[in-house]
């Protein structure tokens, strides 16, 4: 892959990407992927976006391409903590980046589901990965938690804790995980996770009012 000029303040690579990985439960791959990879500036602090260019991955149910055709990798907040743990552009390609090539891969040479488990797409993955992550029992919870995260801790701590305790946050053990994740990243790019999160929500409120009112089918005149 090479440096390409891309008119924004991301460095961006494109060109072939080629990998061989394996794992206990499979044998190994090699492959190879013609990528675009945007890396921002904060890297590590916010994420690459990952953009196949070849067409080789399907743009179908079970791909996970997002709709503006980046790959969806993961849940983002699992990302950058995998990330956090080698934040080098070399550490999120081994932790994240080859490991879902492999499971494309995998999954476009043999069939079945992706061989490692994945998440609904969209929101409700998403937020399932976040309980995971954050130890918590609802989506709300977890929706809160991002908010919470976003925001000044002076004011986070007078909130009521999202874990569901009755307390304040800033009275609360879970506050002690909240300030394990502040390292990651920057209040923005949280605050920017909870207002994806939010158009996500309108989009889910709106099917469902469609569902819920259909509109009359018009007859056609005899």
């Amino acid at each position: 892959m090479a440096v390409r000029p891309s008119g924004t303040p991301d460095l961006v690579l494109k060109g072939r990407f080629t990998f061989t990985a394996e794992s206990e439960q499979h044998s190994q791959i090699t492959d190879e992927y013609r990528l675009r990879i945007a890396v921002p500036r904060n890297f590590p602090k916010s994420l690459p976006l990952v953009t196949e260019t070849g067409g080789k991955i399907p743009r179908i149910e079970g791909f996970h391409v997002n709709s503006d055709n980046t790959l969806c990798l993961g849940s983002p907040l699992r990302l950058l903590l995998s990330t956090s743990r080698a934040p080098t552009l070399l550490g999120f390609a081994e932790k994240c980046l080859i490991p879902h090539l492999f499971a494309i891969s995998h999954k476009l040479r043999h069939g079945g589901p992706l061989p490692f488990g994945e998440l609904n797409h969209g929101l409700p993955g998403i937020l399932d990965d976040y309980i995971d992550l954050l130890k918590l029992r609802e989506p709300q919870q977890a929706f809160r938690a991002i908010q919470i995260l976003g925001m000044k801790k002076r004011h986070a701590n007078k909130l009521p804790c999202p874990c569901g305790c009755n307390r304040r946050l800033g009275k609360c053990r879970f506050n002690f995980r909240i300030r394990e994740f502040r390292k990651l990243s920057q209040r923005s790019w949280f605050r920017q996770q909870a207002q994806q999160a939010e158009k996500q929500l309108e989009i889910y409120r709106r099917r469902l009012q469609s569902t819920a009112h259909p509109r009359a089918s018009r007859v056609a005149p005899l």
